[in-house]
């Protein structure tokens, strides 16, 4: 027969009263929602970094090395442009979709990001 009155954590985890089973599940929803959307901030901050870098990475006119240019002939304005502006309004969007993102982390669960 087993020792019951020993306990151990199969036991006591019997034994545990309602309110401390829905502490313990609470607990753990909520340490795994705020992880997600930290997670998700810092993903969001890393893709406009990305896109930045990219956006700039365009006004580089030396396509080989430090002392070729673009031919003006080679240069297409239109598609210079058209993909200057998708990615602007990719940027504008994540820092919009950011800056929702952080506010309702520190509504939900405090504290301040370092991003």
């Amino acid at each position: 027969m087993p020792d019951t009155n020993n306990g151990g954590a199969f036991i006591d985890s019997l034994r545990r009263n309602n309110a401390k089973i829905r502490e313990d599940r609470a607990i753990a929803i909520a340490e795994d929602a705020q992880l997600i959307y930290k997670r998700e901030t810092e993903d969001l901050s890393l893709m406009i970094k990305k896109l930045k870098r990219e956006q700039e990475n365009m006004l580089d006119m030396s396509p080989t090395d430090a002392n070729s240019l673009v031919l003006a002939s080679d240069f297409d304005a239109k598609s210079f442009v058209s993909k200057d502006l998708e990615l602007a309004v990719k940027i504008r969007n994540l820092e919009i979709k950011l800056e929702l993102a952080v506010r309702r982390y520190q509504h939900l669960f405090g504290g301040n990001l370092n991003l």
